[in-house]
């Protein structure tokens, strides 16, 4: 039986650290607004200008969305990080889905990025997409690796696509045969 997309699951990183991860609950939306805000200030892995405005955020992360996700610690707490899933094109290409993703810089390195890239993938396919799209990776993000350990290939190069540097276009299947980490 296919899981909802709904669902909250217990979780645990490679490390040991267990996190639920789900669903935005009510007050998690400002919490990742204030998240996402102090990664666009710091100029990391999105092409947003700073200072990030309520309009930028809820376009990018709240209106057309499909599917928002958190992690936040099993004993409770903030969010720690979070993902979005929505429809990459309109009309006939909406089956492939734009995701992105955020982690809190403090807890950064901690497994909880791939925690999110994993479920990420069952839940885009459960909410009906065929395959996941990055439009904009840059060519210096390190989680680069970690989307291609999870079959994300490099499917076009944006050269000097925000400030002099390149952005890799990702893409992946998603689905009953790709379930699993390739």
């Amino acid at each position: 039986m296919a899981k909802s997309v709904a669902v909250h699951e217990l979780v645990t990183t490679a490390n040991g650290e267990e996190l639920v991860v789900g669903p935005l609950v009510p007050g998690e939306l400002e919490q990742l607004f204030a998240l996402f805000a102090d990664v666009v200030a710091a100029g990391e892995g999105y092409p947003h200008a700073p200072p990030l405005t309520r309009d930028v955020f809820e376009a990018t992360w709240v209106h057309p969305v499909t599917c928002l996700v958190g992690a936040r610690p099993a004993t409770g707490g903030s969010l720690l990080g979070a993902y979005y899933l929505k429809p990459n094109f309109p009309g006939k290409a909406a089956h492939i889905a734009n995701a992105g993703y955020v982690v809190a810089g403090p807890v950064r390195g901690r497994g909880i990025g791939k925690v999110l890239v994993e479920d990420s993938i069952w839940r885009a396919a459960a909410a009906g997409f065929d395959a996941v799209q990055f439009n904009l990776v840059f060519a210096s993000n390190a989680a680069r690796s970690l989307y291609e350990s999870y079959g994300w290939r490099e499917i076009g190069r944006v050269p000097e696509a925000v400030g002099g540097e390149d952005a890799l276009v990702y893409w992946r299947r998603v689905g009953e045969e790709s379930l699993q980490q390739p």
